[in-house]
């Protein structure tokens, strides 16, 4: 008597439901927090609705032309822009560098300790953050200008000052999140084979040539990850920026969210503030598939 083939085994019908047991609560979940506020939004966005001030009125693509011939949408998404360009780029470098310095060092328990202290900016709570730049920032008791009193150099007024607040906020990003970056990489180096990366310290000392043909080539996954992952995350920065400053002073510091935020909860403009937030998604997919499509365009 021949045993019966995978294929000619009957699996109890509850069994084929069991893996859905597990994922259902999840993707109930996600769709209840992220599915659900998504086409919330997209629905107000074709309609003009003052919150408190009677049903919703479809208006088609009204509060999509407002959008796109608003000055002041216009100056928060260029300035977010900046604030991604600049900051990005710092993130990526010093992320980098951390991850490589954390690969060559032999010492597991200074390795393990680095890693540690590296949670710490991420698991901060950014409201938390912001009381803390606010108080190193003051422009009379902040350690910041203590600092720089040191030095002998003249007190900055960084929560007065438009072009010296979007730099404190600029830096405070890249202290934040650059301890993500490094993770990422440093989880990427981790894949690197041992024999392959010791055959090539056999063959020639150029850090440069070990980095650009073994590492890099490791990296990459991780580096799409960061770039990806960061460029939402700075597009939608909101909280640590509002501890700060609450988009100020004046409006040098007020990304995309805060416009949002402002345009939604005090302005009460729902139907506007949806239309800009899906454009502001539209404008974080594009870019995200564009890095991905760059970094890999050779596999495509």
């Amino acid at each position: 008597m021949t045993e019966p083939t995978l294929h000619e085994v009957k699996v109890p019908r509850i069994r084929q439901w069991e893996p859905w047991f597990f994922v259902g609560p999840s993707l109930l979940l996600l769709l209840a927090v992220g599915l659900y506020p998504t086409v919330f939004v997209a629905y107000f966005s074709f309609h003009n609705w003052t919150m408190g001030m009677g049903p919703p009125v479809f208006n088609g693509f009204d509060n999509y032309i407002e959008t796109l011939t608003s000055s002041d949408f216009i100056s928060s998404i260029l300035r977010t822009f900046l604030f991604l360009i600049v900051t990005l780029p710092i993130e990526l470098c010093l992320g980098l560098s951390i991850a490589l310095a954390l690969d060559q060092t032999r010492n597991a328990w200074l390795r393990r300790l680095v890693q540690i202290l590296l949670v710490v900016p991420i698991a901060t709570t950014p409201s938390v953050v912001g009381m803390l730049v606010q108080l190193m920032f003051n422009t009379q008791l902040g350690v910041v200008n203590y600092g720089l009193h040191v030095l002998g150099i003249a007190p900055i007024d960084w929560l007065g000052n438009a072009h010296a607040a979007l730099g404190m906020v600029m830096m405070t990003q890249i202290w934040e999140w650059t301890p993500f970056v490094a993770l990422v990489l440093s989880a990427s180096l981790a894949t690197v084979p041992q024999d392959i990366e010791e055959a090539i310290t056999l063959e020639t000392e150029s850090f440069w040539a070990r980095f650009r043909y073994i590492k890099l080539p490791f990296l990459r996954p991780g580096l799409v990850a960061s770039i990806v992952f960061q460029t939402i995350f700075t597009i939608k920065t909101f909280d640590m920026i509002y501890s700060v400053e609450k988009g100020g002073p004046g409006d040098a510091t007020q990304m995309i969210a805060l416009h949002i935020e402002r345009i939604a909860f005090r302005g009460f403009d729902v139907g506007l503030a949806s239309a800009e937030s899906v454009l502001t998604l539209i404008v974080t997919i594009v870019l995200a598939q564009t890095v991905v499509s760059f970094l890999y365009k050779d596999e495509v």
